[in-house]
């Protein structure tokens, strides 16, 4: 493998680990890479498959980013007994006292539990082992229009070494933390892989003086889209 194919293939992996993309693997697969739930609709569903051969428990837990600790939703059923091959639908139920402004991010946690063993391992010491789905959740508010690129909308500043990002509009802006600030080869990097309505980042970057910042961004599903240049101001 050449050194630029290696270093394409390894920014896709790190993107897909930054931003959460899930692997096929046994345990509890959810049918989705993120959890969607418009306010106009109050609630939202994922089918969880058991795939693994024996039966498991599935536990459902909400988490929130220390950002946004207001706890607008519900999941239900939180635990709950799936067959081998058999799915379990889960709702995720808003709760929110207030109209939403803006979107807002959560996250949910998809967990399987193996229940039981084969009468070949009966009586022996053994190590379960679970295997969990971290997937985001974003609430999208009544009435805003859906967005395909919201990265546009990141406005970008540099003072000396520090490099500004604000994000003015009302969606969730995700993208990989590595940037690139051209022309030249400086560098900075984003403390997490998002960046929240009405939030401004701060990072030191490299390289001195630059015009633009080239990012990755990524899709509303946690997919790698183009990389994107936007100026400087």
């Amino acid at each position: 493998m050449t050194t630029t194919l290696l270093k394409t293939a390894t920014c896709w992996l790190a993107l897909s680990l930054l931003l959460g993309a899930q692997a096929q693997a046994d345990g509890m697969v959810p049918d989705t890479s993120v959890v969607i739930i418009y306010e106009a609709e109050g609630e939202a569903a994922v089918s969880v498959t058991n795939t693994d051969g024996q039966l498991a428990l599935l536990h459902v837990t909400l988490e929130d980013i220390p950002e946004d600790t207001e706890p607008l939703l519900v999941v239900t059923p939180p635990l709950s007994r799936v067959e081998p091959d058999k799915s379990q639908l889960v709702r995720f139920i808003l709760q929110s006292q207030q109209p939403l402004r803006t979107q807002r991010l959560k996250r949910a946690i998809f967990e399987g539990m193996p229940q039981g063993r084969s009468a070949a391992k009966a009586g022996h010491a053994q190590v379960g082992v679970t295997v969990r789905q971290n997937l985001p959740v974003i609430i999208h508010p009544k009435g805003l229009a859906l967005n395909r690129t919201p990265w546009t909308s990141l406005t970008w500043s540099q003072q000396g070494s520090t490099l500004h990002v604000r994000n003015d509009s009302p969606y969730v802006v995700r993208l990989a933390q590595d940037l690139r600030l051209l022309p030249g080869d400086g560098k900075a990097m984003l403390p997490r892989t998002y960046v929240l309505p009405g939030e401004t980042l701060s990072v030191q970057a490299s390289g001195g003086p630059a015009t633009k910042v080239r990012l990755q961004p990524a899709t509303v599903y946690g997919f790698a889209a183009a990389a994107y240049e936007a100026p400087i101001i």
